[in-house]
């Protein structure tokens, strides 16, 4: 077996534990989105093209409450502007590649492919096939997000909705966010973000999410930036 097969087959193992909360996320993901009036084709199609979880859960449910379309444009890009930390966390990993691989890298870069690459990457370093590794988690989890999103659409309506397939979504991002918790600014910035959001969670168009991921990534950066050594003048 290659060098590469292996990494990439690696990349699919690590992803497999988020794989199974991951898959009735994308079935509610499916029905909801048709319940918000968009249509078959839109649904899945938004699966395909934009495959960003958090930010189609958040277009649907503004569509379904007719939210102006800038709001519904500013709120999905702060709830995304976390995908330019992790690309910058990748960047020293993947700046050796060609600009082919590090666009279809970043299209496949999501939280949950993220956090496996990036303990991938801090135990391993840089190696000639370390970017098959992201690409098999990648790729893994975009493959099961098709499938799921496509259940959740031609199945949706037989869904018992007593089954609490949503509580998959707060279990999904705990299991990725406690493993990556390592220093104070981290945690700092994961407990403060948690706060906020429940403290706005009544407000309306998703406000909160915006106030929260914005609280988040300040005292991140704040207290990141504190214990950085000074530069000396």
């Amino acid at each position: 077996m290659s060098e590469s097969r292996k990494a990439f087959l690696n990349g699919v193992r690590a992803e497999l534990p988020l794989l199974i909360s991951v898959f009735p996320f994308g079935m509610i993901y499916g029905a909801l989105a048709l319940d918000a009036g968009l249509s078959t084709l839109a649904s899945q199609l938004m699966s395909s093209i934009v495959f960003a979880g958090s930010a189609q859960f958040v277009t649907a449910q503004l569509v379904h409450d007719s939210a102006p379309g800038f709001v519904i444009i500013l709120t999905i890009a702060v709830v995304n502007l976390r995908h330019m930390l992790y690309s910058a966390s990748l960047a020293p990993y993947l700046k050796n590649l060609s600009l082919k691989w590090k666009a279809l890298l970043s299209y496949l870069l999501t939280d949950e492919a993220y956090a496996p690459s990036i303990l991938n990457y801090e135990k391993e370093g840089i190696t000639p096939v370390g970017h098959w590794f992201l690409l098999g988690a990648g790729f893994s989890l975009w493959f099961i997000w098709q499938i799921s999103t496509a259940l959740g659409i031609f199945l949706g309506a037989a869904i018992p909705k007593e089954w609490p397939l949503d509580f998959a979504l707060p279990l999904t991002f705990i299991a990725m966010v406690v493993p990556i918790l390592k220093n104070r600014p981290m945690v700092a910035a994961a407990v403060s973000a948690g706060v906020v959001a429940l403290l706005t969670f009544g407000l309306p168009y998703k406000l909160g999410i915006i106030f929260a991921a914005l609280t988040g990534i300040i005292v991140g950066t704040v207290l990141e930036n504190a214990k950085s050594p000074r530069r000396a003048l």
